[in-house]
């Protein structure tokens, strides 16, 4: 597994090697938002909002709940 970020200000850090799992942390004002990618048996992926708003599951899971949400609109 490898990793990449990239921002607007045409910042990029791009193929950093994982085994097993990698996370992207974003501060905002006084929040953290975390984006964690577990590559074990079943993709894994945890998305968290500072500490009390937790989101985990594998990555099939997550792809349901983001098209029901799509649907919504």
């Amino acid at each position: 597994m490898t990793g990449e970020i990239r921002t607007d200000y045409d910042c990029e850090a791009t193929g950093m090697p994982a085994e097993r799992w990698g996370e992207a942390v974003f501060k905002v004002g006084g929040h953290e938002i975390v984006l964690e990618v577990s590559a074990e048996k079943d993709t894994i992926v945890a998305i968290m909002v500072d500490e009390d708003v937790v989101w985990k599951g594998t990555l099939k899971g997550l792809k349901q709940l983001l098209q029901k949400e799509v649907k919504k609109q």
